[in-house]
């Protein structure tokens, strides 16, 4: 079949064919566009989107309401991807030199971006978002995101993914790593960017899905080629770890709140109310329990994410001390999580599981006088 892509030609474990045997552009569209993947032009030898036309470069145009997509102009970047043949055999034979680019969201992909890039680490609080790690702990030897991912699928009993050869693993020119998923559902899964202060999974890993694109296997830029690894050419199901990873960091948008729930003035009463009503461990949980209740106040944006699973994981140390049961700690955090972002249950307990095994492993003690 003409337009099928070779595993040959995307195998970095044979030598490097004369040009003549590399795929071209658009034999590498069309076999995105046959497996469902929807794919827009890159700029030749860029990463970014081939550029807008004079019309939809003006100030304040966006791709909303724009007709340059059903005229077949590529403008707009993703907003623009197609699956049609037609289009394709349009967009890259006049355009060879073009590069390919795969619309996450549409694709059904999540797709889980390595950095290698020689940077200083950040505050280790940034190192892996809503994990803490003690200042006791030697972070000599952690470079970048290939050592903070391993870190966190270590820390949930999970396999590496930039070693899982059950995927799709594409390598990147600057040594980084794509590795492809499929979305375990319809929900639109967020990009983020790992190196940033908003959103994110671990250091030097980002996150590519909805509303973003990745950079199909076989696409070639001045800083080099963008090449598949082993045999396997199709993206597994997200694994359930990482799928749990990225909903707890905000990988999800928000659901819509019914109504307005009031906010209790005290978080403490949660603690009493489950049986666990001891001053010194109500006053250890008051300020993080207070800090998920009050996103009861804000439909989104208000880091709910976070701030139950920084409240888990002091819950966790709690009951490793033996200042509460694993199953007050728990109705604590539910009460709470259920007053924040009613109708969320599903979410919530993981998260809540997440952050109490995360805290489990270091005992929280209260002085009798705390």
């Amino acid at each position: 079949m003409a337009s099928e892509l070779r595993v040959a030609d995307l195998d970095s474990s044979r030598p490097a064919p004369v040009p003549p045997a590399l795929p071209s552009a658009v034999t590498t569209a069309r076999w995105c566009a046959e497996q469902g993947w929807p794919v827009h032009p890159l700029a030749a030898g860029r990463k970014t989107p081939a550029g807008n036309c004079d019309a939809c470069r003006r100030p304040g145009h966006t791709h909303r309401g724009c007709g340059c997509a059903a005229e077949g102009r590529w403008c707009h970047g993703f907003h623009a991807a197609t699956c049609d043949p037609d289009r394709i055999a349009q967009w890259w034979g006049s355009n060879p030199e073009f590069g390919v680019g795969v619309s996450c969201g549409p694709a059904g992909l999540v797709v889980i971006d390595i950095d290698a890039h020689p940077q200083g680490l950040p505050e280790r609080d940034r190192l892996l978002p809503g994990i803490p790690i003690p200042e006791q702990v030697d972070l000599t030897g952690l470079t970048h995101g290939f050592h903070t991912l391993a870190v966190l699928a270590a820390l949930r009993g999970a396999p590496d993914p930039a070693a899982d050869t059950s995927t799709l693993r594409v390598r990147t020119p600057s040594g980084g790593l794509h590795v492809w998923y499929r979305a375990p559902d319809a929900r639109a899964w967020q990009c983020s960017t790992g190196s940033g202060n908003g959103r994110a999974l671990a250091w030097q890993v980002d996150v590519r899905a909805h509303g973003g694109y990745i950079i199909a296997p076989g696409t070639t830029t001045a800083a080099g080629r963008y090449t598949a690894l082993g045999t396997t050419r199709r993206p597994a199901l997200l694994p359930g770890w990482l799928a749990q990873e990225l909903e707890r960091t905000g990988h999800l948008p928000q659901e819509p709140l019914p109504g307005p729930r009031p906010v209790p003035s005290r978080a403490r009463q949660a603690v009493i109310a489950a049986g666990g009503g001891r001053e010194r461990t109500a006053g250890a949980l008051s300020a993080v329990l207070a800090e998920v209740t009050a996103c009861a106040a804000v439909a989104e944006g208000a880091g709910f994410s976070e701030k139950l699973n920084r409240a888990s994981y002091t819950a966790g140390g709690l009951v490793t001390a033996g200042h509460l049961t694993h199953e007050q700690a728990e109705q604590i955090l539910q009460s709470a999580a259920a007053v924040a972002r009613p109708g969320q249950d599903r979410r919530a307990a993981q998260i809540i599981r997440s952050g109490m095994s995360a805290g489990s492993r270091r005992p929280l003690y209260l002085g009798r006088n705390g």
